[in-house]
């Protein structure tokens, strides 16, 4: 929405939250979008193993699969598709906030896809109100440009 785009999201988190197979829609257009639902998409991110397999049939066929390689360590992977393995936890990890692998993730896909401009993180993130909201922020915009340098310089 930042790069006036058209945005819908769809969460899916029951019970599955608290280490299963959680997951979440998201569609990003330059067109209006007509339904939050996708069965085949273009591009999937999965941070553990359960999601793997659950989520990697529906892929579509030359479809980007980007995958938690610290979590992930012996996957099996569709022939048909493009996989991007990245240590998303263990980045996040050392850059001392464990919890930030799923924005380190972000900033691989926006890295590799161009979907995003690598200039909106900072608007993205711009001046949240508190201390807290401008500690997670710089926290949040620090993983993203982690994963962007690491799809960058592997």
């Amino acid at each position: 929405m930042f790069e006036s785009k058209k945005v819908t999201w769809f969460p899916s988190y029951g019970a599955e939250m608290r280490g299963g197979t959680a997951n979440c829609t998201v569609i990003i257009s330059n067109t209006m979008i007509g339904s939050p639902v996708v069965f085949t998409p273009d591009i999937l991110v999965v941070m553990n193993m359960a999601s793997l397999d659950k989520f990697q049939p529906q892929l579509r066929n030359k479809g980007l699969l980007f995958y938690d390689s610290s979590l992930i360590r012996k996957p099996v992977l569709r022939k048909d598709v493009r996989a991007v393995p990245v240590p998303a936890t263990e980045i996040a990890g050392s850059a001392g906030n464990t919890k930030g692998a799923n924005m380190v993730m972000l900033g691989a896909l926006i890295a590799k896809t161009a979907l995003l401009k690598k200039s909106s993180i900072a608007g993205v993130f711009g001046d949240p109100a508190g201390t807290i909201g401008k500690t997670v922020s710089k926290l949040n915009a620090d993983a993203i440009r982690e994963g962007m340098r690491y799809i960058e310089t592997t």
